[in-house]
C-alpha cells in the first residue's frame, strides 16, 4: 500500500499557486491523488476556487474541531476540512495550498512534503494587481511578506516560464512519494 502524505504548497502571493496546482488537478488522472480545496472567509473568484463559508460559521466549526488545521492570513479565515485525514490515512497522496505557519503542526501529525512556489516581485505584483482583489496599499502589503527560511522546504519550483513548466515540476513531485 502506498503511505499517503500531504504535499503542502507554499509561497508569496502572487507566484501562482492555484494555478500551478490547478495545472496538476487538470493533468493528472491518478486515483492515488486528491487535490484539497480550502475553505475561506471570502467568496470564490476566477483566481481560486475554495469552499467559502461566512466567519461566524467558520468560527463555529473551528471551535468544534471539523477542521483538519486553520489559520488566519490577509483578514481572513482559511482551514483544511477534516476529510483530507481520511485520505491521507487511505494512502492518497493530498496536494493543499496552505500558509508557512501550518507546516510545524502538520508535519507533527501526518507525512509531509512541502513544495515552495515562488516569482520574481514583479511578476507577482502583476499577477496581484491583475485580480483586481487589492486595493494598491493591500497589493504592496502582500508582496512585503516574504516566506521565511524557518521551516525546511523539500522543493522549489520558480513560477516565472510558463504554467506548464511549473505545473508539470509539481506533478513530478506529486508522483514521486521517494522524497519523504
Amino acid at each position: 500500500m502506498t503511505v499517503g502524505r500531504l504535499i503542502l504548497v507554499v509561497g508569496p502571493s502572487g507566484a501562482g499557486k492555484d494555478s500551478v496546482i490547478g495545472y496538476a488537478r487538470q493533468h493528472m488522472a491518478q486515483q492515488n491523488v486528491v487535490f484539497g480545496r480550502r475553505i475561506v472567509t471570502r467568496p470564490a473568484d476566477a483566481t481560486e476556487t475554495p469552499d467559502t463559508m461566512d466567519l461566524a460559521q467558520f468560527e463555529q466549526d473551528e471551535r468544534a474541531g471539523l477542521f483538519l488545521t486553520s489559520w488566519r492570513a490577509h483578514d481572513l479565515a482559511y482551514a483544511l476540512p477534516l476529510s483530507l485525514a481520511e485520505d491521507v490515512a487511505a494512502g492518497k497522496q493530498v496536494v493543499v495550498n496552505v500558509s508557512r505557519r501550518v507546516i510545524p503542526e502538520l508535519r507533527e501529525r501526518f507525512p509531509c512534503f512541502v513544495v515552495v512556489v515562488d516569482a520574481d516581485e514583479k511578476l507577482r505584483r502583476d499577477r496581484i494587481a491583475s485580480r483586481g482583489r487589492e486595493a494598491p496599499a493591500a497589493l504592496e502589503a502582500r508582496l512585503r511578506r516574504r516566506i521565511p527560511t524557518d521551516f525546511h522546504a523539500d522543493a522549489i519550483i520558480r513560477n516565472e516560464g510558463s504554467l506548464a513548466e511549473a505545473g508539470e515540476a509539481l506533478m513530478h513531485l506529486i508522483g514521486a512519494p521517494d522524497h519523504d
